[in-house]
This record gives structure tokens, sequence and C-alpha cells, in this order.
């Protein structure tokens, strides 16, 4: 059994344990393994070990890695998505856009899903603790943003994501996530919005996160361990030209 394998299997008890001590069933929670910088090789490891659904962060890495796989591998995108690789992104058949975090950007891509006849499927990112450094719609200005966004006619709002701040203790993601859960359910109370997913969680809270509602956790070096140097890197040729 391969460290990959392992690894995958320990961080699925581990789900299954938080969802217990919540009085949830395990197949409420999905796990995306976090594939950005690791290579296929290792990835076609975890997808032997029955795990099917990926997360990558950089189009670029993901066009080039995606075609080498093989087809039951599904994909989310789970990284900050840039105004000029939308086309590139919808062209990769990713199921769900974890960190749509403005306006702006939902337009962008609302517009651009119009001309190419895609839906793409979004959480809406929210920085529940307010970091300068993070991405996202502050809780106001979601609530104040919510018209706007269901305007939208060609991208299907599926729920939030948030990252809690870095911290030595995972129990002090706890609020956050929280947080998360409590502005989702003020936004379906309120604009009638149902948002069944809640993506938060990563390799050091990501129990906590399930025990806080989370549906799902991205977990990345809990499973392939961490990343040596600059980690895997496409080809100089698969470089996207805009």
């Amino acid at each position: 059994m391969s460290i990959v394998t392992e690894s995958l299997a320990a961080v699925q008890s581990a789900i299954a344990e938080a969802a217990a001590r919540a009085g949830r069933a395990p197949r409420e929670i999905e796990l995306i393994a976090v594939s950005k910088t690791h290579s296929p090789e290792a990835i076609l490891e975890a997808l032997d070990a029955g795990q099917t659904l990926f997360g990558e962060s950089r189009i670029q890495e993901a066009r080039a890695k995606i075609p080498l796989l093989p087809s039951r591998a599904r994909w989310h995108f789970i990284g900050h998505l840039q105004k000029n690789k939308i086309r590139h992104a919808l062209a990769l058949g990713f199921e769900l856009f974890h960190g749509i975090d403005s306006l702006e950007l939902a337009r962008d891509l609302n517009r651009i899903a119009q001309e190419v006849s895609e839906r793409p499927r979004v959480l809406l990112e929210v920085n529940v603790a307010g970091e300068s450094t993070k991405f996202g719609f502050s809780p106001e200005t979601l609530f104040a943003q919510v018209e706007a966004l269901l305007a939208l006619d060609r991208v299907e709002i599926d729920g939030l994501m948030t990252i809690a701040p870095l911290a030595p203790d995972a129990e002090h993601s706890r609020r956050y996530f929280a947080a998360l859960r409590e502005v989702r359910d003020r936004v379906q109370k309120e604009f009638g919005l149902p948002l069944p997913q809640l993506s938060m969680g990563m390799s050091g809270d990501f129990t906590i996160a399930i025990e806080e509602g989370a549906t799902l956790v991205r977990v990345g070096s809990a499973i392939f361990g961490s990343r040596s140097g600059k980690g895997w890197r496409p080809a100089p040729d698969s470089a996207i030209v805009d």
C-alpha cells in the first residue's frame, strides 16, 4: 500500500469520525483531494485508491495535468479565478468553481459563460475573518449584492466557501466556520436562495469544519504530503497565451 493510499484512508476515517461527533452521515461530506503542485502520478495513486474528486488552483497547471489522467477523475477549481483565465477555465470542465469573490468577477464569468454556452456552478467566497490579505465578499457586501448575483442567468450559485486564518490550533478555526454557516443560513432565509454547499476546512482543520457543517473539505498535504521545492510544473509549451 502506497503512502498516498494510506494517507487517504486516514483522512476518510477522520471524516467519518468527525461526522459521527456532529451527528451527521459521512456521505454528507465530500472530500476534495487538493492536487495542485502534485504530479499526475500521485493523483493517479489516489484515483486508484478510490478518490475521484480533485482540486486545482492554477489554470495553466490544470490545463496541462487534466488530459494526462483518466476521465473518471472529477475536478473543482479552488483558487482565485482571474478574469483573463475564465475562458480557459470553462473549457476544462470543472464541476464547481469555489472562489467567486466579487460581483465583478461573477458578472465576467456570467458574460463569458453566455458566449461559450456554459452554465458554471459556483461557490461565493466569503472573507468572514475580514483579512486584508484574502479575497472574498465581506458578509455585509454579500447581503447587499445577493439580488444582483441572482440576476446573473448563467451562473448557478451552489453555496459558500471560506478559508480560516492560519493558526497553530485547529480549534481557532471553529468560529469562522460557524460564522460562514450563519451567513449561509441568513441568506437562505432572507432571499429564499438554497445554498446546500459549504466548502470549508483544509488539512489542519477539516474535522472542525465538518463539526460546523462543511459539505466539502479541501485536503492536500494530509493526503499527498508536503511538496518539495516548487512542486510539479507543466512543460513550458503548455503556457496559456491570452
